[in-house]
């Protein structure tokens, strides 16, 4: 581990679902010589190691989280952008379970990536509006 890993690392364990250049502020909080090209490149080595989880909500930079093995899935403000964890979705979910056509392939399916979207409660006093459109 270099000192660019660890301070990476530490960087998104401190401020999970932040993009890079979150990261890369946070972390030269520790290392002020770390240049944004060495983020994302310790980003990249750090998801491909499975260290790091790198997920990509609509209109949003790719974000990164430290919870990595498990599957689980994010809830997004669509006001504000905050993202939650979601443990696996329970309960009825005909979406879990693809439906293959004649002219597919099938495959094992390993993970299921859900996205919630809605309003989160510090928002949703301000945007009443949008929960009463839906």
């Amino acid at each position: 581990m270099t000192k660019q890993r660890l301070a990476v690392l530490a960087a998104v364990q401190h401020n999970p679902h932040s993009p890079a250049e979150g990261i890369l502020a946070a972390a030269r909080k520790d290392l002020p010589e770390l240049t944004a090209q060495s983020v994302y490149v310790v980003l990249s080595d750090l998801t491909d190691l499975q260290m790091l989880r790198r997920f990509e909500p609509p209109h949003s930079p790719a974000l990164y989280e430290t919870r990595v093995g498990d599957n689980h899935h994010h809830a997004v403000c669509i006001s504000c952008g905050r993202v939650e964890d979601v443990d696996c979705a329970v309960g009825h979910a005909p979406c879990l379970t693809p439906h293959w056509d004649e002219h597919s392939k099938p495959m094992t399916i390993q993970i299921a990536d859900v996205l919630y979207q809605g309003i989160c409660q510090d928002c949703r006093p301000n945007n009443s509006f949008l929960l009463k459109r839906k």
